[in-house]
């Protein structure tokens, strides 16, 4: 008979209360972790007074690492949304990248928009311009949408100071500046997979909201009235637009290039001048979103009062309020596990396993995205899962680790998750198939890149990988795209939407 340790016995007791809570019932998300929590110390073999102060603790060191830098991040964003700056970053790709290149311009800027705005919110802000875009040029809309829609959700996943990754860095315990940079490079492939296969949905599906026939030359003096209607709009300019973005990741980035030379055997003096040490200060995380959301409002919105300032800034902190609890209860049930004895013991029985330790994270977050939907609740989860587990394991590569963990959160955009329905709402798909051909589908290959991507690097800098740990996302992509090709789909014109 197999002997099982009771803490592995509590930790998969709490693992199936929390699905079935999440999928079976109308209990939140964070209610579910919560519980799921007090299970696993409870049934795992400790105390009621031990199991509370163990959540207390992991709840309040979770979010004392990177709570502030959410609110901050959520108040620069809001500042974006209410200043036009979104749309002039846009406006602006769209004109650098010319006609016929719409769908990248507009890629390009939900890979930066989306870093500090949440998804659901930068898409109704920039969907006008796809659609303007699609009558004025005789471009699909089914492309222009599903390329701003794949910008969007990429980065918001893979980039703090988006909530979600900050979350899985303070679980993984590592550095906010290593994450923020190793998910901007991962992001990119991702995001050039979306754009790509919009482009295939055009040629495969071309009646999809056909405008009507013109001339090159109407298509031309069109696309030219569009471009002059919007130089015409009062918006900051594209400098100040992107400042707030860029400034932030630039000190966080010369603080980790000094760090990572400081490091280096005869340059162990450069962490005491006064220059790197001022740059350490201004780059750390708090500080640079801090600075971030001054630059915001005296350049953004200079014009603002101060009342309303406050107004738009504090509406910001109001939609981080539930993803800060969300977090802050995946990092009790992380807490549990680990003084639980279940990290331990669990680890020694993967490590035995022919699996790779860095698939962890990213299994479990796509089982529970596909479960319940939301991609921040999936890679919290995931995190606090594995976290304690793989810190146990010898050679693990945590940051590769608290990437694999926000990779798998984008798997297989469905029903129950909040943007599929924004982005095939405001584009008027109502058929299921379609809908999975539109945003199912892109999110996926993201996925599938993006795990691929985590596996190479693993294979290069990480250890205990394998040369089948690459191919297993392509291969679950590969079989969706079969399952969903093999649907009839007729691809129309899309129902009149309401513009936002």
């Amino acid at each position: 008979m197999i002997d099982i340790p009771t803490p592995i016995i509590g930790l998969i007791i709490a693992v199936f209360a929390l699905v079935f809570l999440v999928l079976r019932t109308r209990v939140h998300a964070l209610i579910a972790m919560l519980a799921a929590a007090c299970i696993a110390g409870l049934t795992g073999g400790m105390t009621i007074d031990k199991t509370l102060a163990v959540i207390t603790q992991g709840f309040g060191s979770t979010l004392g690492s990177i709570g502030i830098v959410i609110g901050l991040g959520v108040m620069m964003g809001r500042l974006l949304e209410v200043s036009g700056a979104a749309e002039q970053i846009a406006y602006s790709f769209i004109k650098w990248l010319g006609k016929r290149r719409e769908e990248w311009a507009l890629a390009i800027t939900g890979y930066i928009v989306s870093i500090p705005i949440f998804v659901d919110s930068a898409f109704v802000i920039l969907f006008p311009v796809a659609k303007a875009l699609a009558k004025s040029g005789k471009r699909s809309l089914l492309t222009l949408g599903v390329a701003l829609a794949g910008g969007l959700v990429v980065t918001h996943h893979t980039v703090p100071p988006t909530p979600g990754p900050l979350g899985v860095a303070g679980l993984f315990g590592v550095d906010i500046g290593a994450m923020l940079l190793t998910g901007m490079c991962l992001a990119v492939p991702c995001v050039i997979g979306i754009v790509l296969y919009a482009q295939w949905l055009d040629k495969k599906y071309p009646e999809f909201g056909q405008q009507g026939m013109k001339t090159p030359d109407e298509l031309q003096a069109s696309y030219k009235q569009y471009l002059k209607e919007k130089a015409d709009k009062p918006l900051p300019s594209l400098t100040l637009s992107l400042l707030p973005i860029l400034v932030p990741i630039a000190l966080i980035f010369c603080k980790a290039m000094l760090t990572t030379l400081a490091s280096f055997e005869g340059l162990e003096s450069l962490g005491s001048n006064p220059l790197v040490q001022g740059i350490g200060f201004i780059g750390t995380p708090i500080i640079a979103l801090a600075i971030s959301v001054l630059l915001a409002v005296y350049t953004l919105v200079p014009h603002m009062d101060r009342h309303a300032t406050a107004e738009r800034l504090e509406e910001g902190l109001q939609s981080a309020g539930i993803i800060l609890l969300v977090t802050g209860a995946g990092g009790a049930l992380g807490a549990v596990l680990r003084d639980s004895g279940a990290g331990n013991q669990l680890a020694e029985q993967i490590a035995g396993l022919p699996i790779s330790p860095i698939l962890i994270p990213f299994i479990v977050a796509t089982l529970v995205r596909l479960i319940q939907g939301s991609g921040t609740v999936a890679m919290v989860t995931a995190a606090s899962i594995s976290a304690p587990i793989l810190a146990q394991i010898p050679g693990v590569n945590m940051l590769l680790a608290a990437q694999a963990a926000t990779m798998g959160s984008l798997f297989f955009g469905y029903f129950n998750d909040s943007l599929f329905w924004v982005v095939n709402r405001m584009m008027g798909i109502s058929d299921v198939k379609q809908q999975m051909v539109v945003w199912s589908i892109p999110t996926t290959i993201a996925w599938a890149i993006g795990g691929t991507g985590v596996a190479l690097l693993n294979l290069l800098f990480g250890s205990g990988g394998t040369w089948f740990d690459p191919v297993l996302p392509l291969l679950v992509l590969a079989l969706i795209i079969w399952g969903v090709r093999r649907q009839p789909l007729g691809m129309t014109a899309p129902a009149a939407v309401r513009q936002p």
